[in-house]
């Protein structure tokens, strides 16, 4: 069943802006439509996601979706939005990082729809050939640098100085919409609200090399709630590769997300329909603590990112966290141990005093600094309020030996309710 591509934005909150006559076109015929992914990262970010999933709602509706890797274009580094210069990247790590990229786009969009299949395109295939002079014969002449000084993008830069690399930069995007409107029959670029400028660049300069006519959508930026940037943690951006960004921190991610920053993710990030949303959001509304929509939309995108595997691993590693035993904890890789743990305290111990045993008070008060002094871990202890390895220390005498090493390396000492303190043997 074909969607209205323009309508199923506007529900989602997905649409910003959007050019006179480009719902027109998309009503009355299969249009071909891309947009620009940038190459300095061997992965793709969640940051990208609203773009994906644009493509993808795209193709739903009938549409054909084209995502074109920047491989030219990554060369110079877009200004948009950016307060500062791009470092340049060579073409050995681009075209590691544009196949990393095609990977992760195959994953989303169908590249085997018949006549409405997504395809992946690099601007560094016609580039390439491209002279300079050339480039400001055919291409230079058309766009007046009255217009493109009045582009946001370049007035939000000119005060602390902007190289000609850059300033250039919208010509060379406008370039690219006018190369797949000639050769590929494109009629529409999308992308985030910060690109419109450089998107209408080259509608402009497909009206005036052409004579042609070319259409422009655009999709907010995402804000969270609290004024954070989305996308990021306090460790930095979240990946959609696994090695970047493993797939429990993912889960966590979507799982802690504020109610009133979930309401939008599982419009924009999902493919529940209105009415499926709609009834979540009603769910929850009678039973916020369950956390119904954050759930709900963690399991959608890590099953989708990743696996069912992953995230049934992702379910189980958060039950032990909450309420799991010893045993549970060895059953862990040390990867997703540390996973779990990661950002805790940790401290480290000689593994041959382990192995010989060392008193409860002193290993957390002597050899770590979990308690400030033995007289508060003895009175903790005393208050049932420590646990090694997810057991009650009731035992003052207690000796932690070799026996509690978890992975023949680690110990988890919790204090209170939230506070989890890893001790690493080494």
């Amino acid at each position: 069943m074909k969607t209205n591509f323009v309508e199923e934005l506007k529900w989602r909150g997905m649409l910003q802006d959007i050019m006179p006559g480009t719902e027109d076109l998309l009503n009355k015929e299969m249009v071909t439509g891309y947009i620009g992914f940038d190459p300095t990262s061997d992965s793709l970010g969640i940051g990208n996601m609203v773009q994906i999933m644009t493509l993808l709602h795209f193709q739903k509706a009938g549409h054909k979706p084209i995502a074109l890797v920047g491989g030219a274009t990554g060369m110079v580094g877009d200004p948009s939005g950016k307060s500062a210069e791009r470092n340049l990247l060579d073409e050995a790590t681009l075209n590691h990082n544009i196949a990393c990229q095609k990977k992760q786009l195959e994953k989303f969009l169908d590249f085997n729809a018949g006549a409405n299949s997504a395809e992946i395109v690099n601007n560094y295939d016609w580039f390439k050939g491209f002279s300079f002079l050339e480039f400001i014969r055919d291409v230079g002449k058309h766009i007046s640098v009255n217009y493109m000084m009045a582009k946001d993008s370049v007035k939000n830069r000119l005060e602390n100085g902007m190289s000609f690399t850059e300033f250039s930069y919208q010509l060379v995007q406008g370039y690219d919409f006018y190369y797949l409107w000639k050769n590929k029959g494109i009629k529409l670029q999308m992308g985030g609200s910060d690109q419109w400028g450089n998107i209408v660049t080259g509608t402009e300069l497909i009206r005036r090399k052409a004579s042609g006519e070319a259409f422009a959508l655009t999709t907010p930026l995402i804000k969270k709630a609290d004024g954070t940037k989305f996308g990021k943690t306090e460790g930095g951006n979240v990946w959609l590769d696994r090695a970047k960004t493993s797939p429990y921190k993912f889960y966590q991610f979507w799982l802690n997300a504020s109610d009133e920053d979930v309401k939008n993710y599982i419009r924009i990030f999902t493919l529940f329909t209105k009415e499926e949303i709609e009834k979540l959001e009603a769910e929850h509304a009678t039973a916020p603590h369950l956390r119904t929509l954050q759930k709900t939309l963690a399991k959608d995108i890590t099953i989708r990112v990743h696996s069912e595997a992953d995230y049934n691993a992702a379910i189980e590693a958060s039950q032990i966290l909450f309420s799991g035993t010893l045993e549970d904890l060895a059953k862990l890789s040390e990867e997703l141990f540390l996973d779990i743990f990661d950002g805790v305290p940790q401290f480290e111990i000689s593994k041959k005093e382990i192995e010989t045993g060392v008193p409860v008070i002193d290993l957390l008060a002597e050899k770590t600094q979990v308690f400030p002094s033995k007289g508060e871990a003895r009175k903790m202890i005393q208050g049932g309020g420590v646990l090694v390895n997810k057991s009650k220390v009731e035992d003052l005498e207690l000796k932690v030996s070799a026996s509690h090493l978890i992975n023949n390396k680690y110990i988890l000492v919790q204090k209170g309710k939230k506070n989890y303190f890893v001790i690493k043997a080494n």
